[in-house]
């Protein structure tokens, strides 16, 4: 299955969640994103989590194989007032050079890339002591719910999309990390509602890997007038759409 986020640019910049307040707390307790800090963001998409670091007075550097995203994210920050640079680029060769930067980000993308080959790469990239942080920002299907209804809906249309059945919890993230040398690592999770509503959670589902950005125009149309059905027939406003924030945090105590 071929996915182009580039495709989905509108949608995904009208209609996905931004991170919760709390994740960001969380991680300047921990010294990450906070002023002044040398931050790069893999995978940067639309910026949702290059952003607020930045916001934050963060100099934050933006990476995404996709100049859509970057184009787009880059007219959102004028609406902001904030800056960001940005480059296009994959995480698994990164054109910076050794010890550039104090903490290495990626959220809601590792999964695209190459885990090993990736971490050795923001390895190579952190400075001594910098710190590497996966965040993770899933819907979590449960049985009789809207995602999991939602999820079989996109299979039906899609059967080669794998992205269903989450529960929010990726543990194989450590040993990527472990192996490309990052000690002292650390996990935190918590949940969270994402309230929706019809148009919203339709525009949300659009802009995603198993619709948008892999299906032809023509049956996402298709797609999204059956998902529009089975809202107003079965799922009323507002949806509460529940969520899982999962996060990893390791760190660069050497060269090795």
């Amino acid at each position: 299955m071929q996915v182009d986020f580039g495709r989905t640019v509108d949608d995904y910049l009208k209609y996905r969640a931004e991170y919760p307040s709390r994740l960001f707390d969380r991680l300047k307790e921990k010294g990450i994103g906070v002023a002044g800090q040398k931050i790069l963001d893999t995978g940067a998409g639309t910026g949702y989590l290059a952003r607020p670091m930045a916001m934050q007075g963060a100099h934050v550097t933006a990476l995404d194989p996709s100049l859509d995203m970057l184009k787009a994210s880059k007219k959102v920050d004028e609406k902001f007032g904030v800056s960001i640079s940005y480059v296009q680029g994959v995480a698994e060769q990164l054109p910076f050079k050794d010890s550039s930067f104090q903490v290495v980000t990626a959220g809601q993308c590792w999964h695209w890339f190459q885990g090993e080959k990736a971490a050795l790469e923001i390895f190579r990239v952190l400075e001594s002591e910098g710190k590497i942080v996966i965040v993770h920002f899933d819907w979590l299907p449960i049985s009789g719910n809207i995602v999991y209804a939602t999820e079989e809906l996109i299979l039906h249309f899609n059967p080669e999309w794998k992205g269903g059945g989450g529960i929010g919890i990726y543990p194989h993230r450590l040993l990527d990390l472990a192996k490309a040398g990052f000690r002292n690592l650390e996990t935190f999770s918590f949940d969270t509602d994402i309230v929706y509503s019809h148009e919203s959670w339709r525009g949300r589902i659009r802009a995603s890997a198993g619709v948008g950005a892999s299906m032809s125009s023509d049956k996402v149309v298709e797609f999204d007038l059956k998902l529009k059905t089975m809202l107003e027939d079965s799922f009323p406003e507002p949806l509460k759409i529940p969520h899982r924030v999962f996060t990893v945090i390791g760190t660069k105590l050497n060269d090795l």
